[in-house]
């Protein structure tokens, strides 16, 4: 009988879409595929922001439980929610294509940041410390839940307009309400926004394990987020800390461009650097590394005892 690949998911429609494209790529190499939807802490807990509930395992514990216990083979996963440090036991097996990873503005009317009286929905640290910092006329509310939930509650008066990954607005087919693509260089996106991960128990089968990366990484993203994740490793930061990598490849040579933020947005640091890409995890520490030197330290200092982490 042939091997069928277990693949855990959270159940949220954008969870489920990045399944069925995962599984349709294992299906085209010839494995067979069974999708197992499974209820995580933060899709239970609406009300909460996550920085509140904390970034450690809202949206992976349950999942990798069922790893840990073999129920499932591998989890889908966006690779932007992945703690910077997994668990004993588990890694991240291949990352999959990017898709565009820049920010943008959702909205069912004509707005844009200009307005001065704009209010944008985010559960994201990031994304608020920069609005803080560039645009600190515009207020913020937190809005949490799927995509179809956020536009509900902003269509039904919550706020003006949302500030969401353009990935997951275009996976869920809502183009049409992108009113502004927003530009990297000032809104740096998040480590690993764009791309699929794939985690697994260290304990699974190396044949299957083989196979399953054989039809699903995509090299260039993996040294690209190989080395983002090893900054964020290196600032032991995690979805509530505002801390933003974003590395492109070009020819052999790695560019990254990464930063931290205050909460408020009234400090940050950043800069941009660049190494070969055999090099991504030494690139990814060593600019860690000199945004610490440059005051970065503080600046996470000050954030964990204001978030309790």
């Amino acid at each position: 009988m042939d091997q069928i690949i277990r693949v855990g998911t959270r159940k949220s429609k954008l969870a489920m879409w990045q399944t069925e494209w995962v599984c349709k790529r294992l299906n085209e190499a010839g494995l067979k595929t069974e999708i197992m939807p499974i209820d995580t802490k933060g899709d239970k807990i609406l009300d909460v922001a996550i920085s509140k509930i904390g970034s450690k395992g809202v949206f992976t514990d349950e999942i990798e439980s069922k790893l840990a216990s073999g129920d499932i083979d591998i989890a889908v996963h966006s690779a932007k929610d992945m703690a910077s440090h997994l668990p004993d036991g588990f890694e991240l097996i291949a990352f999959t294509q990017r898709e565009k990873v820049n920010d943008v503005l959702v909205s069912h009317k004509k707005v844009d940041l200009t307005d001065n009286a704009i209010v944008i929905g985010t559960s994201s640290t990031r994304r608020v410390a920069i609005l803080k910092k560039h645009y600190p006329h515009i207020k913020t509310v937190d809005i949490r839940g799927n995509l179809q939930t956020r536009i509900a509650k902003m269509e039904s008066g919550h706020c003006d307009a949302l500030l969401l990954a353009y990935a997951g607005v275009h996976r869920m087919a809502y183009d049409r309400m992108i009113v502004a693509t927003l530009d990297t260089k000032e809104f740096t996106p998040a480590v690993g926004q764009g791309s699929i991960a794939i985690e697994a128990s260290n304990t699974l089968n190396e044949n299957k394990k083989g196979k399953i990366k054989k039809a699903l990484s995509h090299r260039e993203t993996e040294w690209c987020i190989g080395a983002e994740r090893a900054f964020l490793r290196k600032l032991k930061g995690g979805c509530s800390i505002p801390a933003f990598a974003n590395t492109t490849l070009i020819g052999d040579r790695l560019y990254m461009k990464a930063g931290i933020y205050s909460l408020d947005g009234s400090k940050s640091v950043r800069t941009e650097q660049s190494d070969i890409k055999t090099n991504g995890e030494k690139l990814g520490v060593w600019v860690a590394e000199q945004l610490l030197s440059q005051g970065g330290d503080k600046i996470l200092e000050e954030i964990k005892k204001t978030l309790n982490t």
